[in-house]
């Protein structure tokens, strides 16, 4: 054939993809490139921001390919599915199609599959980090969904064939190594996104807690409060004055204001820094959200006030 590259003459990642081509007919490579171009013109190729390509996931003897897609869709390969459940691998729409009508032979006897195969004949179309070829995937938390409808078609009679039944025993295996939610945690840590979503969080912290804008003052800090520190620092408590020693401050800092969730009090000291004086123009607790921010703070203020 023209321009086709053989077996034999590929090297690395290429080999992957003579092996997909040659374990498909005409037609259906024609369909893969007509979808292939349909998405590419769509604009409905995702772009892989994390990979484990270098160190996949591993459960039991099975190792996964995984990726987090931009929107943080976590993903495992169309291949790593299919070789994680015990199925002989074929790429691109081949592959989607073999594992679909797996499924939905469960589907015709008996096993309540809803709309697996649909999501099975549907992958994510993207692109590695790496560049290069395209790439299937399929939302992380599908592997769980096939595991437990080849389980259930385990206890149907008839359900699986004889040569089916090492991938009950694969699935099996695999549930034992991951519950649903942590397929996730997984991904993340074998692509490295933890230290991204880590970031993500955080910054979703600061959004709830810390207000764009300055708020109204509201009397937050009683002199019970404050009297409680004179009697624990043994100093006198003076009724007649609001003056207070400086460094009560640093201990409201580590009493509320630090107690109040990761990197609260930072973005406070930013958003409300001191002057040339050392002193704030205003309080910290003017610059936390009404509907956050500031019920925390009353909520930790709270139990200061009990002798």
């Amino acid at each position: 054939m023209k321009g086709y590259t053989s077996m034999t003459e590929a090297i690395g990642r290429a080999r992957g993809g003579i092996a997909r081509m040659e374990g498909t007919t005409k037609k259906e490579r024609k369909a893969l490139a007509k979808r292939a171009a349909a998405v590419r013109w769509s604009g409905e190729i995702k772009e892989a921001t994390h990979s484990s390509e270098d160190h996949p996931l591993k459960i039991g003897n099975s190792e996964l390919d995984c990726y987090v897609l931009e929107g943080e869709t976590r993903v495992l390969s169309q291949r790593g599915v299919q070789t994680g459940i015990g199925m002989s691998t074929s790429g691109g729409g081949r592959g989607a199609h073999r594992l679909a009508q797996f499924i939905e032979s469960l589907a015709e006897k008996g096993v309540d599959c809803s709309d697996l195969a649909a999501r099975i004949r549907n992958p994510i179309l993207f692109r590695p980090i790496a560049g290069g070829k395209l790439a299937y995937g399929y939302e992380a938390t599908i592997l769980a969904d096939v595991c437990d409808a080849v389980l259930i078609a385990r206890k149907i009679p008839g359900a699986l064939q004889k040569q089916q039944e090492h991938i009950a025993d694969q699935c099996e295996l695999l549930l034992r190594g991951f519950a649903r939610v942590g397929i996730i945690a997984l991904v993340d840590e074998a692509t490295g996104f933890q230290r991204d979503r880590t970031a993500t969080a955080l910054a979703k912290i600061l959004e709830a807690f810390v207000a764009k804008e300055l708020q109204r003052w509201i009397q937050t800090f009683p002199p019970e409060y404050y009297e409680q520190i004179f009697r624990l620092r043994d100093m006198e408590y003076a009724k007649d004055t609001v003056q207070r020693p400086r460094y009560f401050g640093v201990l409201t800092n580590d009493i509320v204001y630090d107690r109040l969730a990761p990197g609260v009090l930072e973005q406070l000291n930013k958003v409300n820094p001191k002057d040339e004086a050392g002193r704030r123009k205003n309080r910290h607790f003017q610059w936390l959200t009404n509907n956050i921010g500031y019920p925390n703070c009353a909520s930790i203020l709270a139990p200061s006030l009990r002798r």
